[in-house]
């Protein structure tokens, strides 16, 4: 273990790696500006829907969370230059990770992976060759690292594709049916928008979607499949770049073959003037038990939380349970027509509302098909008339249609909602089944 982990490798790839990651991060807040992701997102609504249990993190008021963004940027450029770079790197974390968990209309898991890398990178020695750092305190300058913070990447990447990949194997995919679904709103992209709608392509997508996944990570391993690997994986990162516009995450993840290629090559193209680091000295530092424990918690985190769906009752496609932070992604087409009934409780008469008057369009489709996003808006309208001193209860009708099948009723509508409890790790029965 202690040769496999701590052998000192050549650390060109991890400084390329964290100028690649800053200048993201400062491309990814400030695109949050400019594109009006914010305005859209956490100025216009009312309320955002948050984590449950951090219901606490809202967005600033005003046009403040502009500021916020900036201040990311600014944290983003930091990390790029290797300036301040452990502050900056945990600010940065800190501040990402909220503005995660304070909204979740928009949810990404790509900005899960954010997250986690973020706070990843907090313990890595990134600012150890061609940073400000350096420049300022000359005895930071290193030419290596322990091999550890390659293998982290690795293993981090191998959990979230292999996870990525086994998800995919159900059968409204393997029928390229789902691909078909998210094709439809890409037909008028230009060249390309025809194409996309072509049943061939669509199973092309599905069954290489799946492939890809599940071995990009062994073949880029594989010294004699590396480069093939990589310029499949430019093709699909840029595919995906264009056609689902997910911003700066197609680019991270080519980012990540900086640590499967031979860290000389990395060095030879991108840090010429570097000495190569090849003594393969193995140095076991003193907190070694410390950090294998803390990052064995945490892959084991990692392995056990996208298997949690499976402990509760029903099709996760369906009631959404244990479907966030398990690399579950585009795996379906989900929409909803749904009516809140709001009953008063001392009168049982009933009192008219508007989902306009309290959540935009893009919260609405969440509070019409998401039973979390449903139990959420219930205990707002509970909140909100309790604050007039009017007890209410709070029915759902909801009816939900999965990959274009037919809609099937979502929620009991005899079931109070606003007076029910959340539970984490327990199936609520007022999802009816799925069938």
């Amino acid at each position: 273990m202690n040769k496999f982990l701590f052998k000192h490798i050549d650390n060109s790839g991890l400084i390329i790696f964290r100028v690649i990651f800053g200048l993201l991060c400062f491309l990814e807040a400030v695109g949050a500006i400019f594109t009006g992701w914010i305005q859209r997102t956490l100025i216009e609504p009312e309320f955002t829907f948050s984590f449950i249990g951090f219901e606490w993190l809202q967005p600033l008021p005003g046009n403040w969370m502009y500021f916020y963004y900036l201040v990311m940027g600014v944290f983003g450029l930091f990390i790029m230059l290797g300036f301040k770079y452990r502050f900056s790197m945990v600010m940065f974390a800190l501040m990402w990770t909220a503005t995660y968990l304070m909204q979740k209309s928009s949810y990404n898991n790509h900005y899960y992976l954010l997250v986690l890398l973020s706070f990843l990178m907090v313990f890595l020695p990134a600012n150890r060759y061609a940073s400000l750092d350096v420049k300022l305190k000359p005895s930071l300058k290193s030419i290596s690292m322990p091999s550890w913070c390659k293998w982290i990447f690795v293993l981090q990447l191998f959990i979230l594709y292999s996870y990525a990949s086994a998800a995919k194997l159900y059968s409204d995919w393997l029928d390229a049916s789902v691909i078909e679904i998210l094709m439809r709103n890409k037909a008028n992209y230009p060249i390309i928008g025809e194409l996309l709608q072509q049943n061939t392509v669509h199973y092309i997508l599905a069954y290489g979607g799946i492939l890809f996944d599940g071995l990009i990570i062994p073949l880029l391993l594989f010294k004699p499949t590396r480069k093939y690997a990589f310029f499949a994986s430019i093709f699909f990162h840029l595919f995906n770049s264009i056609v689902f516009q997910i911003g700066i995450f197609p680019y991270m993840s080519l980012a990540f073959s900086l640590f499967f290629f031979d860290p000389k090559t990395i060095k030879n193209i991108f840090l010429k003037k570097k000495p190569f680091y090849d003594a393969n000295a193995i140095i076991v530092p003193k907190y070694k038990p410390i950090l294998v424990s803390f990052f064995s918690i945490y892959f084991m985190v990692q392995i056990a939380l996208p298997l949690r769906h499976h402990f509760f009752k029903d099709d996760v496609l369906w009631t959404e349970e244990g479907h966030r932070l398990s690399w579950r992604m585009m795996l379906r087409a989900k929409s909803g027509r749904t009516t809140y009934s709001v009953i008063n409780a001392n009168t049982n008469k009933a009192i008219p509302i508007k989902l306009d008057d309290y959540l935009t369009k893009k919260q609405q489709r969440g509070a019409s098909s998401k039973p979390d996003v449903i139990w959420q808006f219930a205990q707002h309208l509970k909140q909100d008339f309790a604050k007039q001193g009017i007890p209410v209860k709070v029915f759902v009708k909801s009816y939900v249609s999965v990959n274009g099948k037919p809609s099937k009723q979502l929620i009991d509508p005899k079931v109070d909602i606003a007076n029910e409890e959340w539970h984490h790790f327990k199936h609520h029965d007022w999802i009816l089944p799925s069938e």
